[in-house]
């Protein structure tokens, strides 16, 4: 652990977990061969232990039906700090409208070129 911060952070996540499995009336015997681990990493888990694989929470997650929220853990579109930096770097250099259409105009004429020229008598060259 790097921060002083994350120890509470997964302390706290560690309780959430413990207290959404009692709502469920699961022993941790069963919530462990459930999620296929053991129960001593079930209570390392509950007590914010940071060696705890990210697997085993979203196991634990999947058997509390509660997996959607570690989908939602980091969503890009409720990253403001991440959204504020991007609008900050302004838009990324596209392509002129004169350059676009001068693309345009050089795939017409090429596709022109590879056309069959037919003559009026009906004989193609």
């Amino acid at each position: 652990m790097g921060s002083p911060k994350v120890k509470p952070a997964l302390e706290r996540l560690g309780q959430d977990v413990r207290h959404a499995r009692l709502r469920r009336r699961i022993a941790i015997a069963d919530l462990a061969m459930r999620a296929g681990t053991s129960p001593s990493s079930i209570a390392r888990l509950e007590r914010g232990d940071p060696g705890v694989a990210i697997g085993t929470l979203a196991d634990v997650l999947l058997v509390l039906g509660l997996l959607e929220r570690l989908a939602d853990l980091i969503d890009v579109r409720k990253d403001d700090l991440g959204l504020a930096l991007s609008m900050e770097q302004g838009p990324r250099r596209g392509r002129s409208f004169a350059a676009t259409l001068r693309k345009q105009k050089a795939q017409s004429e090429t596709a022109q070129e590879h056309q069959d020229i037919v003559d009026p008598d009906g004989v193609s060259f």
